[in-house]
């Protein structure tokens, strides 16, 4: 019978050195040219979303306005022995407002959100990736 000799492990990975490539949080706090466009894009994104939600406030109560101009017998409607513009524009309007506030803030976190993803922020130290 012949002796069983010891094994070697080999290893070829370990002579290749891998240098980390630097992702997306680091363009970012470095100021490359790639993380000036991914910010450039959340913003870009953010006015988009801002805009779009101001176009539809905008609409709804400047469109107000023209509907009373439109159909002037609702000046003279009364809800609650309140006149309807009194009541749209005086009432309704805050929690509209309000409303859209709202919207536009989870909207924006989203946003915020997606891109945290994207870039991939580095875990904290002492916390595993």
């Amino acid at each position: 019978m012949t002796p069983v000799s010891d094994r070697v492990r080999v290893d070829l990975a370990a002579h290749r050195r891998v240098r980390p490539r630097p992702g997306a949080h680091d363009e970012i706090v470095e100021q490359t040219p790639m993380g000036d466009a991914l910010v450039r894009e959340l913003m870009r994104v953010q006015l988009g979303l801002a805009l779009r939600l101001a176009a539809v406030v905008a609409v709804a109560l400047g469109g107000l306005p023209l509907l009373f101009t439109v159909w002037p017998a609702g000046t003279h409607v009364a809800v609650a022995g309140m006149p309807l513009p009194w009541l749209l524009l005086g009432v309704a309007a805050f929690p509209f407002l309000a409303g859209a506030g709202l919207v536009y803030t989870r909207l924006a976190e989203r946003n915020e959100a997606d891109f945290a993803a994207l870039v991939g922020r580095p875990a904290e130290r002492g916390t595993p990736r």
